[in-house]
Parts: structure tokens; sequence; C-alpha cells
């Protein structure tokens, strides 16, 4: 029996079957947007690309603008070398040690010792500017903090006096110096006060005196007369 109907697909599903569809799109988020741009008005589009360009200014400009504003932090202070934040002034002199009360070989001076920054410096005093003389702090070492300052009395002894100025300016202590930088030999130079002390000391330890006269005999030798 022939008969003409309606054309069917060929390998069309049936009612009620599945068919899978190879390599096409899904609904995509961009095309659900420009769904959702394309209704606003043209106000509201304006007024959203305003916002948008706005804060994508902020959020690019604001992390170099806040780190063109932010100061440089500060080079690290180096720490200071102890003979640039130490001085000595001269008080005076502090007696003579017992042992020297008759003729004195040495005597005692004070000082004050100022630190001015940095760390702590420990001070030994090591020498008294000529040779002959021998010198040292009591006590032999000490420490002061910076900001701070310490009185001191420097010990000097005579030992030899052959080699000996009787007179001098401007005479200096070499005193060793150590902080958390560095160990400096350094010499101290005082003025005329110090000077004139020193020369004293000097002067006592080094002239020579005149030995005691004997004693010139006090009777006269007697004759004796023979008859």
């Amino acid at each position: 029996m022939t008969g003409i109907g309606p054309v069917e697909p060929v390998d069309s599903p049936d009612a009620g079957e599945s068919q899978d569809v190879i390599g096409a799109d899904g609904p995509r988020a961009v095309d659900r947007w420009s769904a959702w741009w394309g209704g606003l008005t043209p106000r509201a589009r304006r007024v959203l690309a305003v916002t948008a360009a706005a804060l994508l200014a902020a959020g690019v400009l604001l992390p170099r603008t806040l780190s063109e504003a932010s100061p440089p932090e500060p080079p690290a202070t180096p720490m200071p070398w102890p003979a640039n934040v130490t001085a000595w002034r001269y008080l005076g002199p502090a007696g003579l040690p017992e042992t020297d009360a008759t003729r004195p070989t040495s005597g005692r001076f004070r000082f004050a010792v100022d630190v001015t920054a940095g760390p702590p410096v420990t001070l030994q005093v090591t020498g008294a500017a000529f040779p002959g003389l021998t010198a040292h702090a009591l006590p032999h070492a000490f420490t002061v903090p910076a900001g701070t300052t310490r009185r001191v009395t420097v010990e000097i002894a005579v030992s030899d006096c052959s080699g000996l100025p009787r007179n001098a300016d401007l005479p200096f202590l070499d005193v060793t110096l150590r902080n958390a930088r560095a160990i400096q030999h350094h010499s101290f130079i005082f003025g005329r006060a110090y000077s004139e002390d020193l020369f004293e000391l000097l002067r006592g330890a080094c002239i020579p005196t005149s030995p005691p006269r004997a004693p010139r005999p006090s009777g006269s030798a007697g004759s004796q007369n023979a008859d």
C-alpha cells in the first residue's frame, strides 16, 4: 500500500527519547550579563560606567599613592667611635699617696669623664705624656654609660727623671677606650692648670737637694805646755 504522508527526518528520536548533542554551548554568564545590560536604560548605563571607572582608578592608584606618600625609612645611625663621644676635664690635684709624704715621687689628680652618646665606653689610662712617668686610674679600668659623667682619680708616678722636662705646655694622658664598635688609643690634652700641678710634682721629685752639711765643731782643741 502506498500513500503520501508527512515526511519525518531520518533517525529522528521517538517521543520520550533523549538525544545527546556534542559541541553545543550551554548558556554563558556573559550572555546573561549582555541581556541584563541591554535591558537597562541609557542613563542607568552611564551611571554604572562612571562608577566602575572610579572604582577601577581607586584600586589602581591608591596603592601607588600610599607608597609615594609614605616617608622613606631613615637610614640606620652608625654606632659612634668611642673617642668621638668621650671627653675628659681636669678638676684639680687629689693629694699625695701616703708613701710619698716626705719626698713625693707620685701624685694624684682628679678628672671628670663624659660620654655623650652611643653604647657605654670602658676606659683605661696607659701613660702620662713623657718617658719616665707612669700613670693609672683608680680603679684601673672603669665604664661610663652614655649621658653620664664619671669622676676618676689618676695616679702619676715619676720613675726616671733623666728624660723629663722641667716645664712644658699641654701635657696629656694616654687612654685606651673601648665600646661595642671598636677599641681606640687616644691622647687627651689638658691646659694650664693641669700643666702647673703636674710639673710641681716633677720638680719636687727630680730637683736634687743639697746633702745636709756636717755640724761644725763647737769647741777648740786645748794645748798642753810642758814646764
